[in-house]
This record gives C-alpha cells, sequence and structure tokens, in this order.
C-alpha cells in the first residue's frame, strides 16, 4: 500500500474510523480534513446492497443538485438542423454533427465534460460508442443526454445535474459539490441525491440497500455514516 503524505496523516488524526457520523456532524468535519492547496470536491461513496450482474438490480440516474457541483460543466451537441440553433442558444459550449465526430476520431479531441445528441445522430454517435463509452461520455436516453429537448436538458447540466450509477462492486460515486460550499449547501446537495438513490432502489434487491455510506474529499480520508439514519431523510 502506498505511503500517504503527511497531510493526509494530519486529517486522519481528526477522524474516529470506528464512528458512524451524522451527516452535519461529518461535513463539518469535511471542511477541517480538506488540508490541500485547492478548492477540494467532495464525494459520496455508497455500497449498495444489489447485485449489478442482474439488469433487474442495476440502480442508475440523474439529478439536479441544487446548488450545483462547483464546476464548469463543458457541453458538446451532436444535432443537425434547427436543433443547432437551438443548441448554441441554450448555451452549448460546442455544437455540431459530424465534424465533432471526426474531431474526436482523428484528434483525440475531449474538450468537453457531457455529450448530448439527438436520437436522428446515434446513428453517427455510434461510430465512436467505443471511444466515448470507457469515458462515460456516451450519451444515453436514461441519462437524460439522448433527446430533442435539447434546452431543457442543457440548462439541466449546467445548473449542476449529475448522474449516478452503480458500478460493478456495486458501488455509486457521486461529487456533491466543492469543500468551499460550505456544510449548509453541502447537506442540501447530499440529501437530494441520497434521497434519489433510495427512491431508485430496485424491487429485487433485498435485504440491506445502503450497505455503507462515505464521504470524503479529493486528498482526504474517508468519512463514515449512520446509513440507518438516511434512510430517514
Amino acid at each position: 500500500m502506498a505511503k500517504r503524505g503527511k497531510k493526509y496523516q494530519e486529517s486522519l488524526k481528526l477522524v474516529d474510523r470506528s464512528k458512524f457520523y451524522e451527516v452535519d456532524e461529518a461535513l463539518e468535519l469535511i471542511g477541517k480534513t480538506s488540508k490541500a492547496n485547492f478548492d477540494e470536491t467532495v464525494e459520496l461513496a455508497v455500497r449498495l446492497g444489489v447485485d449489478p450482474r442482474h439488469a433487474d438490480q442495476q440502480v442508475r440516474g440523474t439529478v439536479v443538485l441544487p446548488n450545483g457541483t462547483g464546476k464548469t460543466n463543458r457541453v458538446l451537441v451532436l444535432a443537425k438542423g434547427d436543433k443547432i440553433k437551438e443548441a448554441e442558444a441554450a448555451g452549448a459550449d460546442y455544437v455540431g454533427g459530424e465534424e465533432y465526430v471526426e474531431k474526436i476520431q482523428k484528434e483525440n479531441w475531449f474538450e468537453f465534460d457531457t455529450v448530448v445528441a439527438t436520437p436522428d445522430m446515434m446513428g453517427v454517435v455510434g461510430k465512436i460508442g467505443r471511444i466515448l463509452g470507457p469515458k462515460g461520455l456516451m450519451p444515453n436516453p436514461k441519462s437524460g443526454t439522448v433527446t430533442f429537448e435539447l434546452e431543457k436538458a442543457i440548462n439541466d447540466i449546467k445548473a449542476g445535474k449529475v448522474e449516478y450509477r452503480v458500478d460493478k462492486a456495486a458501488i455509486i460515486n457521486v461529487p456533491i459539490g466543492k469543500v468551499s460550499f460550505g456544510p449548509e449547501k453541502l447537506s442540501e446537495n447530499f440529501k437530494v441525491l441520497v434521497q434519489a438513490i433510495i427512491k431508485a432502489r430496485p424491487a429485487a434487491a433485498k435485504g440491506k440497500y445502503l450497505k455503507s455510506v462515505t464521504l470524503s474529499t479529493t486528498m482526504g480520508p474517508g468519512i463514515k455514516l449512520n446509513g440507518q439514519k438516511l434512510a430517514e431523510l
């Protein structure tokens, strides 16, 4: 195991690893454990009582965080016809069609964070599916990124829309904001996201759903939360 740095060790001393913290208490502690010289992202990690190998136990969705993520999301829209003007008016950073698909293919261009495509462009987008997929950038109807409602999609993304999706280890990792937000704004974001994850519980999931819930900063130690209390949010 790699040796942790001095700042991490100092932060670790502030956290009782045997304790399950209340949300507000954990968020207060987050501010104290953040010792990096930049505004760290606050990450939520939730291990669920589901088996992701089964289609009926997948957990995936999107939610708009009330206070955003603290990150400026660059949006690439792949569309044609009148939808190009709609996307430009809505504030997309890049708008076009096959020329951007070729740019990604030939130049390995990735100056964007989210891709939105109209349904009639998916045949073209499929050409770069193997490039976008591993990076988590492939447009998908379930995440609202394959749609003709471009204005709404772009506004939601710019406002702080995040996607949560269970991975092969049954864990969801999602950012809930920046340390500079402070406990109150982080708490609002946290509650909206956790409520969405709880609401998305598959009917096929049996037993304890929220197996473990942890908060951490980019460079800081994990802070375990009381999962039982979260079910009551």
